[in-house]
């Protein structure tokens, strides 16, 4: 099972589950533990081949939208988390993406940061380019390249150095693996059935995600539970850059579905009615 992480509230709290992106682990949400924690129990998960979970043998090599999410409902069921909400940032949002797919059931809303769901052609191009070269160059040649070209300003300075520290601890055979699993990531969000299945989603992207704001900008507006915002002058990993904002919105969409969820329950409830004799 993947290694995970929890910081409980106490047994009535809703939980919130962490998702991070490549290269990175369940340490890059360190600036949302303090506020977090106040308002709900909190579920950290390292990916396969990141943080805790390096040594975590999948039954399946190839790795495929419903195993990473089957990965992360195996943590819930061993926790008996029967439904959460979840956040995710980068490669995250695409983890977020398959359990839309393929555990709907067990979300109650999503906060998706620095969202990934199509691949402009700048993006095609530099992951063609690091396929044709990763095979001989050293894996963190090609993740340092690409962290700079995602965060290249002077103010995008701390997330890329956390995720560059981060992502020396994934095996260079772990990268590849999700590398490979990188090129599908474009076939995944048109399998979302929002329809269907409708859950609640706010997308929280950076002004300066030059790669990937525009795709979610374009793709999600037919997708009437989901909201877009922008934060200013703030790259790619925006929980982190710009968390105080991220918090804020973040913390404000939960409470709202919290909210929600509690006044249906509150008329979904029979009402006792007395007849005097």
């Amino acid at each position: 099972m993947l290694h995970y992480k929890t910081h409980i509230l106490s047994p009535s709290h809703e939980w919130v589950v962490f998702l991070h992106g490549l290269g990175g682990n369940s340490n890059i949400w360190y600036k949302q533990v303090k506020d977090f924690k106040k308002e709900f129990n909190l579920l950290f998960i390292d990916l396969k081949g990141h943080g805790g979970s390096v040594d975590y043998k999948p039954e399946l090599l190839k790795y495929t939208s419903e195993g990473i999410a089957q990965d992360v409902v195996n943590v819930l069921d061993f926790l008996s988390i029967k439904k959460a909400h979840f956040a995710g940032i980068s490669l995250g949002s695409v983890v977020l993406h398959s359990l839309h797919i393929h555990a709907p059931h067990r979300i109650k809303s999503m906060v998706l940061g620095g969202a990934i769901i199509r691949f402009t052609k700048m993006a095609k191009m530099l992951l063609k380019t690091g396929d044709m070269i990763k095979g001989f160059v050293p894996y963190m040649w090609l993740y340092k390249l690409f962290a700079w070209i995602l965060m290249p300003k002077e103010h995008h300075k701390l997330s890329r150095n956390l995720f560059i520290r981060e992502a020396k601890k994934l095996r260079r055979k772990e990268f590849i693996r999700w590398y490979k699993f990188a090129s599908t990531v474009p076939e995944i969000y048109p399998l979302v059935d929002t329809e269907k299945n409708v859950i609640p989603k706010i997308y929280i992207m950076g002004s300066q995600d030059y790669m990937f704001i525009g795709p979610v900008k374009e793709d999600t507006v037919k997708d009437k539970a989901a909201t877009v915002h922008v934060i200013d002058k703030c790259g790619h990993v925006c929980n982190i850059e710009k968390h105080n904002e991220f918090n804020q919105v973040a913390l404000n969409f939960f409470n709202g579905r919290v909210q929600v969820e509690e006044e249906k329950a509150t008329v979904s409830k029979p009402v006792r009615r007395y007849v005097t004799i």
